[in-house]
């Protein structure tokens, strides 16, 4: 059975994104899916699905407390880091096909400010198993932070195949201007490729305007059966391909055959096809960027474009607004807020149903999100509007 236009995105919510927040990693996120669900056109108890993403997120029982759900048929945990949230798709695609439920919440909240006052979500990171591998291979070698353990790949790339300091700022550029015309994105300020060069140093070759934002906030949205969907508020935004793919070791970089690999070369094939269109359909794309080169990377694992052309594929404005590929047009991790990717597949669903506003991709009919997580895990999901 394919999952081919199985399922809708049938709700989306988000909180406001900022840094301070006072409001805790639950409470953002039973707010962001509160907002999904309304959106949805549907009631709280009629949700009877959940999937929570994150570490310090709320459980499936919290919401059947807290949102009366009379009758949870099913949930799920996808312990992928910010691949999560479209991997989340995947399964709640799967599960709605088969007509285990009919609306599936796929929710997520994080306050990284009180988590660093108090070190929790820290604690939990290094509670996870994939860690246990990070542990024994690169924290020897001094490499502690997600900066740190990236680093070494951006290198590789640009040792390999001449990818330079330039080609990171195209990306970290097209994204602070699209979050420019987004009044939910935190960063504000334009930013220049001279800008980005100048910009500190966090760990060669990272500058800070290659980091993406640690940020609170919630983002939620609400998967329904296509059978469903078409008596909800909104147009149907189908998930037409979807699949998840992991790097070989997938949990330590240092010991893979090739570092400039990811688990989204596998995942990319599978999703194209399921979803019987072509690069050349895509319409628009919002690509995880938990750093600059990692949007370089996954266009080459995609197939825009040959391995080792990622840096060159971006130049000159090819993901900008206008441009051949607009990419993250919401201002994505870099600009917007870092809530693992989800605000990717909010913004994505907003194009397609045509109400993206300043940044609207005119006449989007098909695009894809993508999810990148842990060491080099990918999800990839490719939607179009009905």
């Amino acid at each position: 059975m394919t999952l081919r236009d199985k399922a809708c995105v049938t709700g989306i919510g988000e909180t406001a994104y900022l840094r301070g927040s006072t409001k805790t990693a639950v409470e953002l996120q039973f707010e962001s899916s509160l907002k999904a669900i309304a959106d949805a056109g549907l009631r709280p108890p009629d949700i009877d699905g959940v999937i929570p993403v994150g570490i310090v997120s709320a459980t499936a029982e919290d919401f059947i407390d807290n949102f009366g759900i009379p009758d949870l048929r099913f949930s799920a945990v996808v312990p992928h880091g910010g691949a999560s949230p479209v991997m989340a798709l995947q399964c709640a695609a799967a599960a709605v096909a088969a007509g285990v439920c009919n609306h599936v919440l796929i929710t997520f909240g994080r306050n990284v400010t009180a988590a660093a006052n108090n070190n929790k979500a820290g604690a939990r990171i290094h509670t996870m198993p994939q860690f246990h591998y990070v542990t024994e291979f690169e924290y020897p070698m001094g490499a502690i932070s997600p900066a740190q353990l990236y680093a070494p790949m951006a290198r590789r790339h640009m040792e390999l195949y001449g990818t330079t300091i330039e080609h990171f700022g195209e990306v970290a550029v097209a994204c602070r201007e699209h979050a420019l015309l987004n009044d939910n994105a935190v960063m504000k300020k334009p930013i220049t490729l001279e800008d980005h060069r100048h910009s500190r140093l966090i760990a060669d070759p990272f500058r800070l305007l290659d980091c993406s934002l640690e940020s609170d906030g919630g983002a939620a949205v609400v998967v329904s059966s296509a059978e469903r969907a078409v008596d909800l508020r909104h147009r149907r935004v189908f998930i037409s391909g979807v699949a998840a793919g992991h790097p070989d070791s997938p949990a330590s970089i240092s010991q893979r055959p090739d570092m400039t690999s990811l688990g989204i070369g596998k995942a990319a094939p599978r999703a194209f096809q399921m979803a019987g269109v072509t690069h050349a359909d895509i319409d628009v794309a919002e690509i995880y960027d938990c750093f600059t080169y990692a949007v370089i990377r996954q266009l080459e694992d995609m197939g825009f474009c040959a391995k080792g052309e990622g840096g060159p594929f971006v130049a000159g404005g090819r993901l900008r607004l206008g441009g051949e590929l607009p990419t993250n047009t919401h201002g994505g991790l870099l600009s917007q807020a870092h809530v693992w990717g989800l605000n990717h597949v909010v913004e994505l669903v907003r194009q397609l149903r045509g109400d993206a506003g300043r940044a609207q991709v005119q006449g989007a009919e098909c695009g894809l999100v993508t999810g990148y997580g842990d060491m080099g895990d990918g999800a990839l999901a490719i939607m179009r509007r009905e």
